[in-house]
């Protein structure tokens, strides 16, 4: 059964252009798109969507508020934020507002793909610069404190955890260990068990934050 999408942005050539791309993979199905975040918000709640792509800079309401709103009733549906800002303000805000996933425009066609079905699969997808900026912010607050969280966790959760702060993807952490991308999913699960956390986010934030 094909990931269903929605994607929500205002240029003609980026939203086609996805959308056109997207269409041509069989594990995927475009089920609308959108120009206006208030467009979105009103429609998405009856599409129930998979996975929604959203941009953050929409003319109107912001992608971060259209998130918000749409969020409250659409627990199922999870949101890709697609765009050109990196500054940490809008992450957070981003991640706040209740987006699981947060890629940059630059990202490559293929990576966008993966990052998709990772998403689905119960995933955190981050540009890799963007995951540095979570790990960078919460580091900075503990600058000299070794983090108590990372003694829970084996050698080799560690080293997942690692990666996965990075920005890697499930598939790239599996090359990178030399292990399967099931084997990496099981790690990531005993991970998330271990710190009582449910996604990349706030696993980073609670080994790597002041405590």
């Amino acid at each position: 059964m094909p990931i269903t999408l929605a994607i929500v942005e205002d240029l003609d050539e980026v939203r086609e252009g996805l959308k056109n791309f997207l269409a041509l993979s069989p594990d995927f199905k475009v089920l609308a798109t959108y120009k206006s975040g208030e467009e979105a918000a009103s429609a998405i709640p009856s599409l129930q969507p998979d996975i929604v792509i959203m941009d953050i800079n929409l003319p109107g309401m912001s992608g971060i508020d259209c998130v918000r709103i749409s969020k409250k009733s659409n627990i199922r549906t999870q949101f890709m934020m697609f765009t050109v800002y990196e500054n940490d303000e809008k992450v957070f805000e981003a991640l706040k507002a209740g987006a699981s996933g947060y890629l940059l425009k630059n990202t490559g066609l293929i990576h966008i793909v993966e990052a998709l079905k990772e998403l689905h699969q119960g995933g955190s997808p981050m540009s890799a610069n963007i995951a540095r900026k979570l790990v960078n912010n919460f580091q900075e607050q503990s600058q000299h404190e070794t983090p108590a969280n990372i003694t829970l966790l084996s050698n080799r959760e560690n080293d997942t955890l690692h990666l996965l702060s990075q920005g890697l993807l499930y598939k790239e952490i599996a090359e990178q260990l030399g292990i399967s991308t099931s084997t990496v999913r099981q790690h990531i699960h005993k991970i998330y068990e271990k710190l009582h956390v449910q996604n990349r986010t706030e696993a980073i934030n609670k080994v790597y934050r002041k405590n």
